[in-house]
């Protein structure tokens, strides 16, 4: 089979990212061919051809940039290309609002090639994608299609001209181009994901659609943790979304403990301005075997999102890794983060009970945190591994392709 997979970066900028490279390794070890459809980026990981990929929005002009965050007429026509050589037998779409846009689904049909695509955020349903206005608090007034409260909210980082034009092309995909009806197969992360996207999109219920959670390949032994660390660790994106400023003030409260960021964004200067104690250090981006090693000698990481955080990699990386999780009882955390046995949960934006958590790992004995790395470790063999996700996958596909020559 020749799988076509297709994601606005070609390089770690995010979860969905190593969702989408993760995916192509675990096909191409099962024999399948694939092939990758994506943007230009100095970044871009040297993993298949580059040849039909175009340009980022932010590479052009202001305005041509604003009208192909709508519809990219670039990438539809390099889509095409794409397909008169490559011939796919199916797409598999991750992140493509906003940026390939939802011009290449079309392109895609007339060509009769199954699409099957991953919610790794709400795009779908809010035109802001974090279902959480500019002020922090969690919003859900656009699940019924009027799209307008994003602009009146200003949810996109608070400014007037992006939450237009997210709200305009949510209301264009609404009017022009139903995701709904163009794509026919689905994978949500976790079950909270779905049942929030059944909530806007009822017309889910008569479409193949599974909750397969993320999977990482398996770790080599020299990233998997032996000892209990001695430091915290987040890493991710350094954006509003992510409960950082709940962060910094329960370890300012706990100077005794240690806390590493991993990580870059738009949220890092306001962070470093809070930072009042030296027990908080900000270490950049990581990658590769740097950042395994971060995760591997940490104590625990924390994940202390504000928004309804679908399936965390970070957290299914620690996992594999033997490391337990501080998580936000919020969106699908509470799916894969289970109290005294893998990790704890606390209220989003509650540092008191941030720190009540940071508390009772550290009064774990090291014979207790052993047996909690040791769950977490089989957990995500048994959850997170690609043998538990590619019979999902790849059955869904078959589904799809069966469903498809019969039409034909």
């Amino acid at each position: 089979m020749k799988i076509l997979l297709i994601n606005n970066f070609h390089y770690i900028k995010g979860g969905s990212e190593a969702v989408y490279f993760n995916m192509a390794d675990m096909f191409v070890k099962a024999g399948h061919s694939v092939v990758f459809f994506s943007t230009t980026d100095s970044r871009n990981r040297d993993y298949g051809s580059n040849k039909y990929f175009v340009e980022q929005n932010n590479s052009v002009n202001p305005i041509l940039g604003a009208m192909r965050y709508v519809y990219n007429g670039s990438a539809k026509r390099a889509l095409e290309r794409l397909i008169a050589t490559e011939k796919p037998d199916i797409a598999h779409i991750h992140l493509f609002w906003g940026g390939l846009s939802s011009s290449i689904l079309g392109v895609l049909k007339r060509h009769y090639i199954p699409i099957v695509h991953t919610a790794h955020d709400y795009r779908m349903v809010c035109p802001a994608y974090t279902f959480r206005r500019v002020d922090g608090t969690v919003c859900d007034k656009c699940l019924g299609g009027n799209y307008i409260h994003c602009l009146t909210n200003r949810c996109s980082k608070g400014k007037v001209a992006h939450s237009a034009l997210m709200t305009f092309e949510a209301y264009f995909r609404k009017w022009f181009i139903r995701p709904i009806d163009a794509i026919d197969g689905f994978v949500f992360v976790s079950s909270f994901s779905y049942e929030q996207h059944l909530k806007a999109m009822p017309a889910l219920k008569d479409k193949l659609c599974i909750v397969a959670h993320n999977a990482i390949e398996p770790l080599p032994e020299s990233a998997i943790s032996t000892a209990m660390g001695n430091y915290y660790l987040y890493f991710g994106r350094l954006s509003h979304e992510k409960g950082l400023e709940t962060l910094i003030r329960a370890f300012t409260a706990l100077p005794q403990l240690k806390l590493k960021i991993v990580g870059e964004g738009d949220m890092e200067s306001r962070l470093k301005q809070m930072v009042t104690t030296d027990n908080i250090d900000f270490c950049g981006y990581q990658s590769g075997d740097t950042l395994r090693q971060t995760i591997k000698n940490c104590k625990a990481i924390v994940v202390p999102s504000e928004w309804y955080e679908n399936n965390p990699m970070t957290i299914i990386e620690a996992q594999s890794a033997g490391i337990p999780a501080i998580g936000a009882r919020i969106g699908g955390i509470p799916e894969i983060v289970e109290p005294n046995k893998t990790g704890y949960l606390f209220t989003p934006k509650c540092v008191d009970e941030l720190i009540s958590a940071l508390q009772s790992m550290e009064s774990l004995r090291a014979e207790q945190y052993a047996e909690m790395s040791q769950i977490c470790k089989e957990t995500a063999a048994a959850m997170f591994s690609a043998d538990a996700l590619y019979p999902k996958i790849i059955n869904l596909y078959n589904t799809l392709l069966c469903h498809s020559s019969n039409k034909a």
